[in-house]
């Protein structure tokens, strides 16, 4: 009897936990739904009120409208096209380089101690002041802009890996070492999975990065993409255009960071952090 009830409330168990589930899901769609729907409307009020001057700040439905014509553009999906191809050029070189230097600074202690000062001084210089020593180099085209790109992301992983590598249990090292695990076992098997966690988290970072630097590149060295279409109309004072690019620069942000969450998740289903998540 016992275990006939047992059976009874296991799928009422299962169906309790799917509902609260779908109940929670909905409430967070619907609360970022309102909020959306708040910020529109407090933008589309606010040049009314004189707080700013509607010459320079377009309501929500005029930017939209500019937005809404953009979509029909061929150039403007160029253009799109083009600074994601310059973010993802620059992401990829700067993400290999950085888990490579990453894995094998972090592996030794000499070099760790070596470059810490390097490290140190070259992460704080902003990406921007290397502007002027790109286009030296490369000129107006994408090398002077992934340049940039990659200083900016590349310690974003970088750091993270190094941190990674260092989280490795010494124990169980140690205990790989007298079982007489080779080093590529040691890497694939101990300090990948435990420096994974932390090479997501500098990916997503990175990949955010890499956008604002993309677009800023495209600003002031003059490279095709969005972030020249940017400047181009604010040229021409066509102020909805302008805030249509910037409304797009932050919808691309958004859909990257909502990628790579989904990659993080998917790598990381194992780990306990995102187990975590799961069942809460």
């Amino acid at each position: 009897m016992t275990t006939t009830s047992a059976r009874l409330e296991t799928p009422v168990r299962n169906s309790a936990r799917d509902l609260t589930g779908s109940l929670r899901a909905l409430r967070k769609v619907g609360l970022g739904v309102a909020g959306i729907v708040g910020f529109l409307l407090t933008w589309q009020l606010l040049p009314g009120t004189g707080l700013v001057n509607p010459e320079y700040f377009p309501t929500a439905t005029q930017t939209l409208t500019a937005l809404g014509a953009q979509v029909g553009d061929l150039e403007f999906w160029r253009n799109v096209g083009r600074t994601m191809t310059a973010w993802a050029i620059g992401l990829a070189l700067a993400a290999i380089l950085a888990a490579v230097l990453g894995t094998v600074i972090g592996l030794v202690p000499f070099l760790r101690r070596a470059t810490h000062t390097v490290v140190e001084f070259l992460r704080p210089i902003p990406s921007v002041a290397l502007i002027p020593l790109a286009v030296l180099l490369y000129g107006y085209q994408l090398q002077a802009a992934l340049i940039i790109i990659v200083f900016a992301s590349f310690w974003q992983v970088f750091i993270q890996v190094l941190y990674g590598v260092a989280d490795v249990d010494a124990v169980a090292r140690d205990t790989a070492k007298s079982y007489g695990l080779s080093n590529r076992s040691q890497i694939v098997n101990l300090v990948f999975p435990t420096a994974l966690p932390y090479l997501m988290t500098g990916l997503r970072l990175a990949a955010a990065v890499a956008l604002i630097l993309a677009i800023t590149a495209e600003m002031f060295i003059g490279n095709p993409g969005i972030g020249r279409a940017i400047v181009f109309a604010q040229s021409a004072g066509d102020w909805p255009l302008v805030y249509a690019l910037v409304v797009v620069t932050g919808v691309l942000g958004l859909i990257i960071n909502l990628v790579f969450r989904v990659i993080e998740r998917r790598s990381l289903s194992w780990h306990q952090s995102v187990r975590g998540e799961e069942v809460l």
